[in-house]
């Protein structure tokens, strides 16, 4: 079984990373999880500063200034970078 490009293409909605996970709400209603440990600059970050995030690339990406961190949906959706 293969995975449809549309659903790759889910847009981030919002955002949440607390002392161990990055939580992404997706526009189509999904949730995406990842361990901060996946992402050195966020693990190390500040609560401030994990919470000074916005979205990119019309929800596509998700930037924080204070980190220089992006992060992609595709990315967190397992598809290519």
């Amino acid at each position: 079984m293969s995975i449809s490009t549309a659903k790759l293409d889910a847009t981030a909605a919002a955002v949440e990373v607390d002392g161990a996970m990055l939580r992404v709400v997706l526009s189509d209603g999904r949730e995406v999880a990842a361990p901060l440990e996946w992402f050195a600059r966020l693990r190390d970050a500040t609560s401030e500063q994990r919470g000074r995030w916005r979205l990119i690339g019309a929800g596509r990406g998700i930037h924080w200034p204070d980190l220089d961190e992006d992060i992609s949906v595709r990315q967190l959706l397992g598809g290519p970078s």
